[in-house]
């Protein structure tokens, strides 16, 4: 099983990001059987909850991104999206797709002062 995040760059404050997880060696029943999330870790902080996605599309986030980030799954395909608007320099950091106890390798994002 493998998880690959992309999309990760340097964006002003107020700007946006999509970051996709791409997954492969997944059975289709395994992916659909837990939800997809994404966890984020700033320079010198733990790595921190930011959304999670089950396979219905229920969706839970961090309070400080909620209206701001939205995470979306393709089940077909077996990947997963975040959508980053309005972006703060808080957001900065590297962000992580996970599935169950697989991770991906993390994105960089970041939103200078």
């Amino acid at each position: 099983v493998q998880l690959v995040e992309s999309g990760g760059g340097l964006v002003q404050a107020g700007g946006s990001l999509r970051l996709a997880c791409k997954t492969s060696g997944f059975i289709t029943s395994v992916f659909n059987s837990d939800d997809l999330n994404w966890y984020r870790q700033a320079p010198g902080k733990q790595r921190e909850f930011v959304a999670s996605i089950s396979r219905t599309g229920l969706t839970n986030y961090l309070d400080a991104v909620k209206g701001r980030f939205t995470a979306s799954r393709d089940n077909a395909n077996k990947r997963a999206y975040l959508q980053m608007n309005s972006l703060k320099p808080e957001d900065t950091g590297v962000y992580y797709c996970n599935h169950g106890s697989n991770w991906g390798q993390g994105t960089q994002v970041t939103v200078p002062s």
